[in-house]
């Protein structure tokens, strides 16, 4: 797939360039709890602006259903970038509405301005095209060139992320470009040893990302609370724990599959449990041993020692879901030694976005300690699991002008 970046689109300067960004930011309240979104779209932001263009960020925060809800506002969001770019950022008290269209119109050379939640509008998430289109058509009036930048939301076909790329000359940003190459790295091109680390609650949801990826690497780690399920498949006791009762077949047979292509499959050894979902009453326990009345909330010490020891080891590693409910301090131990290991791999580390980005940042660690930390954490399993994602494919079409996009 050959798709054009900002430098295939030429001078920008004078030029409005529509960004989709994706600054999907959890909040509490209006303050921003986790601004990992909004550091990661500003070079891209930043480099529009360097080169002249007149820059108009549309993005979307949590689901506001098509209508407009002062909780979902994008102001703190706004604000936030401003601080990081340096300079002002206007913000547009609607989408594409007259507000929108002043600010478009008014913009000037290097300046920046955010549109209101794209979601406030029906439009944008729309399963009918033409609804879709209609407003990827006001979207289009207000820009003369596209930029595709929020790689957390190219999985979606929705309004600002794959019909407005048919209607104006379009190219991926710098945010996008990178996140491609990564994942094309862990797919085409690996170093090895190549170890997959997967965590999280549920087995289903990983289920394309271990089916693309057995035959791929080298090592498989499991944790989080789909591990119970790969336990009770071997027949172990598993308590209180979550379980996925309709899995077990298919556990079993990625258990076999591991072992015929001499992939290391590696399930916890020990498990940290506790009687109730609440951080205390703590104990740590023989996976094989699971009391009746616990449930298991973290991998064990031997656990992750032995699983940071294997990623250390590695050349190449994907982690996507925490070992354990970090958000608790006595089962946080598990995904602190995971992410610790990851920063000492001699080769690319890369945390597969989502719960596990949030996790490495709470525990304490920065960013540039990674190889790559994605900012779509559905994305990038879609990518993993060998799905179109048509916010890319559509880039891959030309566009109205004739731009190889």
């Amino acid at each position: 797939m050959s798709i054009t970046t900002i430098q295939g689109l030429g001078d920008l300067r004078g030029k409005r360039v529509l960004v989709r960004s994706d600054l999907n930011v959890p909040l509490d309240g209006s303050t921003i709890t986790d601004d990992g979104r909004v550091r990661a779209s500003v070079p891209t932001i930043k480099a529009l602006s360097d080169a002249g263009a007149r820059v108009l960020v549309t993005a979307h925060l949590g689901r506001p259903d098509g209508t407009p809800d002062e909780k979902y506002s994008l102001a703190p969001v706004a604000a936030r970038l401003a601080e990081l770019l340096g300079s002002p950022v206007q913000l547009a008290s609607d989408t594409v509405g007259p507000d929108a269209q002043r600010i478009a119109s008014g913009l000037e050379d290097g300046q920046v301005a955010v549109l209101e939640n794209v979601r406030f509008n029906v439009g944008e998430t729309s399963k009918d095209d033409a609804v879709r289109g209609a407003f990827a058509d006001e979207l289009a009036a207000l820009a003369d060139v596209f930029v595709s930048d929020g790689f957390g939301v190219v999985h979606r076909k929705q309004a600002s992320v794959y019909d407005i790329a048919t209607r104006l000359p379009a190219a991926v940003g710098g945010l996008v470009e990178a996140e491609v190459t990564v994942l094309k790295r862990l797919t085409e091109s690996p170093e090895r040893p190549y170890t997959v680390v997967l965590g999280g609650s549920k087995v289903s949801d990983k289920l394309g990302v271990i089916d693309n990826l057995l035959d791929k690497a080298d090592n498989l780690l499991i944790g989080g609370g789909m591990v119970f399920t790969f336990l009770k498949a071997q027949g172990h006791e598993v308590g209180k724990s979550l379980l996925e009762e309709d899995q077990l077949d298919i556990a079993r047979g990625y258990i076999e599959q591991a072992k015929a292509q001499g992939v290391t499959l590696l399930l916890p050894t020990d498990i940290v449990v506790a009687p109730e979902f609440k951080d205390e009453g703590a104990s740590v326990v023989a996976a094989d041993a699971i009391p009746t009345d616990q449930l298991g909330l973290d991998i064990g010490p031997d656990s992750a020692a032995a699983f940071a020891e294997v990623i250390r080891g590695s050349r190449t590693v994907f982690w996507n879901g925490p070992m354990g409910v970090f958000e608790m301090a006595s089962f946080a131990a598990g995904t602190k030694a995971v992410a610790q290991a990851l920063t000492q791999v001699d080769g690319l580390s890369v945390v597969g976005g989502g719960d596990s980005a949030a996790a490495v940042r709470q525990l304490g660690f920065a960013d540039d300690q990674f190889g790559h930390i994605s900012t779509g954490g559905g994305a990038s399993l879609e990518y993993l699991e060998g799905k179109t994602l048509p916010g890319l494919t559509v880039l891959a079409s030309p566009s109205p002008e004739g731009t190889d996009a």
